[in-house]
């Protein structure tokens, strides 16, 4: 009899069905290299075995099977067959995001494949005997980057990746002919064992937090800890992943962005040794490949801190899982497909392994807790700061006023000027918050009204003042800042509003005698470049740190007693169902970086809108969460509906629009009122295609899986329309 196995491969597919030749051994998990189309060669995973041929055409055959094991387990491929139900997508858009590039090979034809093969690591090692204070003090004068790089290495305990060493070739050539660097290799192994280790004794509060989690997991299995910041999170996660190690459980500690928690590996690796694995795309493909298949033969004991990528790993016995800062928006992937959000995606990771799973957070999402009302999530609260340390005093700084009264210079009211020079007197740190990258976010003409736009995308263009450059935010595009206006060919531009390199250049003016540093998109191009700007202000060779919404994660710095939030209102302009949510989380965490030790810190929130209910309820969480969840009840909005933003974009506008029509009247023939749009969205046109976009809501008492399968149906058949073929079509399940 004929054998057949269905064959998940990484494309917006289905599984399609191959046959399994004479004598060739297969087994669910596998992955194995398959030709699809004329000549093609992908690897695909072995989905299922059956004996029942294509309906249509001859299947062609597994051409090989490339590992000596399967690639995923039986939780792995319910937990893909989950996300890709539930966020509207196929199991090959799953599989393109799932699992490292390498594993993933693809080739022109058969005889180009290549399976992956390990690879020995090239690394950089400093000599620390070499590296005196005389060559130190020369380098600091001369050799500046070579200096950067070396303390860099010095910092990361010696030796570092050769790619995580921002030096050219020749350059590294010459630290190792000065006998300053030794350059070798070794192998990217994954070290699962661990020391136990004297954990940090926890506070009165802690200890009552730590035994009511406990309890919690217990009996719901999802505890969510609210704890204010520097409240000692962290410590109380430090206590439930020793327990589980101990036991030879594997635990997933889930970080928003890997690159902005260098404290916190630095901390864990402190506390468990260096057996902590960091996972996360900025890794080579190399590494992560390594890491993958490495774990695949251990058999448990793995502690594991990443992004959300790392949900995909392969987990023999995952005991815990930890979402550290659940409710920032980071967790949701944007693109591409599948658009799933970290945190619940979690939470399911940890129900299939019958692991217990730990949301913290001092802002909860109004979900999350939402599901502690309604009894779903255990809950505990830390309302005190470790070692007693008082909460920040919050001052909200009138912008209108400031300019009646003549008080504000540059982008700074009279409070903030104030403040930062009695920190500059007292040698204490000051971070800058202004939630802009750049120099402005548009050049303006103040004669004719005219702003340079992106030819591709319906934006202006950004300035960055020390590149020179006006960029698109969205597609890349760059061009040279023009002085004059090219369309009246009179006046100046200049620049409308402000960014973080435009407050760097306030700061400097007004503070001569600052040492100023800024840290944004542009600056933090790397985890090296992070970590060196982080390390500086830590080492207090900065007094103010400029930055965008990256300060507000993860940092804790012991002589920051002012944060300055340059603009509040821009985070209350956006056109967003969440925006007051999301500008209260972000004052709150940001306000979290100021007097975390025995100093008080004071937060000055700058605002021509002083009176706005969210500044009113700064620092009061239930009264924020009784408001908004009031709101969102009596609009229809999360968490008491579900909402699918079903995205349309093609280059052609005008069949663009016909289909949208089209498909919104399908959908609301199937849902009725529940169905809005379509509509063009704030920004219509990015990367030179049209974009609109409908939106279904759906009640948390209706069945949300029915409503996917409708959703799914009508697409399909819009789809089967030959003029609509070229429409792409993307739904975006709980939109962030």
């Amino acid at each position: 009899m004929s054998r057949y196995a269905d064959i998940v491969l990484p494309l917006a597919q289905p599984a399609y069905t191959f046959a399994i030749g004479e004598g060739v051994e297969v087994s669910v998990g596998d992955a194995v290299a398959v030709q699809f189309g004329k000549q093609a060669v992908y690897t695909g995973i072995v989905w299922r075995l059956h004996d029942t041929p294509p309906a249509k055409g001859v299947a062609k055959p597994i051409l090989k099977v490339l590992y000596d094991k399967p690639l995923l387990s039986e939780l792995q491929m319910r937990f893909w067959e989950w996300i890709a139900d539930y966020y509207i997508c196929s199991v090959g858009e799953v599989m393109r995001v799932a699992l490292p590039s390498i594993i993933k090979s693809k080739a022109r034809c058969e005889e180009e494949f290549e399976p992956y093969i390990p690879k020995r690591e090239v690394v950089v090692t400093l000599v620390a005997e070499a590296f005196t204070e005389d060559v130190r003090e020369k380098m600091m004068r001369r050799a500046p980057k070579r200096y950067e790089a070396l303390s860099a290495l010095e910092e990361a305990g010696g030796v570092l990746p050769r790619h995580l060493v921002e030096l050219d070739a020749a350059v590294l050539r010459a630290l190792q002919k000065a006998g300053l660097v030794e350059i070798g290799e070794r192998d990217y192994k994954l070290d699962c064992e661990w020391s136990k280790t004297l954990l940090p004794k926890l506070s009165p509060a802690q200890v009552e937090a730590l035994d009511a989690i406990k309890e919690g997991l217990s009996d719901k299995g999802v505890a969510l800890l609210h704890g204010v910041t520097s409240s000692g999170k962290t410590e109380i996660y430090t206590h439930l992943i020793e327990e589980r190690l101990s036991r030879g459980e594997d635990v997933l500690f889930l970080v928003p962005e890997i690159s902005l928690t260098t404290q916190l590996v630095e901390r864990m690796r402190a506390l468990f040794g260096e057996s902590v694995v960091v996972y996360h795309s900025k890794l080579t493909p190399q590494q992560r490949t390594k890491l993958y298949t490495d774990m695949l033969s251990s058999e448990s004991g793995n502690f594991v801190i990443g992004a959300r990528s790392a949900l995909f790993l392969p987990y023999k016995k995952l005991g815990l899982v930890v979402v550290d800062e659940e409710h920032d928006s980071s967790y949701k992937q944007s693109e591409p497909n599948p658009r799933y959000n970290g945190r619940d995606a979690a939470i399911m990771l940890a129900t299939l392994h019958r692991a217990k799973c730990v949301l913290g957070s001092a802002t909860p999402s109004l979900e999350s807790y939402a599901n502690y009302l309604s009894g779903k999530y255990a809950y505990t609260r830390l309302t005190e700061r470790y070692g007693g340390v008082e909460m920040p005093d919050i001052v909200i700084s009138d912008t209108v006023r400031n300019v009646k009264r003549n008080e504000r210079k540059l982008h700074f009211n009279k409070e903030l000027i104030d403040g930062i020079g009695e920190r500059l007197e007292r040698n204490e740190q000051v971070i800058l918050f202004q939630n802009r990258r750049g120099y402005s976010p548009y050049m303006e003409c103040p004669s004719c009204g005219w702003s340079a736009r992106c030819p591709h995308c319906n934006v202006t263009l950004s300035a960055h003042q020390q590149k020179g450059r006006m960029e698109c935010h969205y597609c890349g595009y760059n061009e040279p800042i023009q002085r004059y206006c090219p369309n009246c060919k009179t006046a100046e531009l200049k620049p409308m509003g402000f960014g973080t390199e435009r407050v760097e250049e306030a700061v400097a003016e007004l503070f001569p005698e600052a040492r100023v540093l800024r840290l944004d998109g542009d600056t933090a191009t790397s985890s090296a470049a992070y970590n060196r700007i982080i390390g500086a202000f830590a080492r207090h060779e900065a007094d103010i740190l400029v930055g965008t919404q990256i300060v507000s994660k993860g940092l804790d710095f012991a002589d920051v007693t002012l944060i300055g939030i340059l603009n509040g209102d821009n985070l209350l302009a956006s056109p967003d169902f969440r925006a007051e949510e999301r500008a209260w989380q972000l004052l709150m965490q940001v306000a979290g970086r100021a007097g975390r030790r025995d100093k008080r810190g004071e937060v000055i929130i700058q605002t021509a809108e002083p009176n706005h209910s969210v500044y009113a309820m700064v620092g009061d969480y239930d009264k924020v969460a009784s408001k908004l969840l009031a709101e969102r009840k009596q609009f229809g909005y999360p968490p008491f509906v579900r909402i699918v933003k079903i995205a349309m974009r093609s280059s052609n506008k005008e069949r663009l629009v016909s289909s949208s029509i089209e498909l919104g009247e399908q959908l609301r023939n199937r849902f009725g009122r529940r169905v809005l749009g379509p509509v063009s969205p704030l920004i219509d046109r990015v990367r030179g295609e049209w974009r609109v976009e409908l939106m279904l809501k759906v009640e948390v008492e209706s069945s949300f899986s029915r409503a996917r399968w409708i959703l799914r149906e009508e697409i399909a058949k819009l789809r089967e329309c030959g003029s609509y073929r070229d429409i792409t079509i993307i739904c975006d399940v709980d939109i962030a």
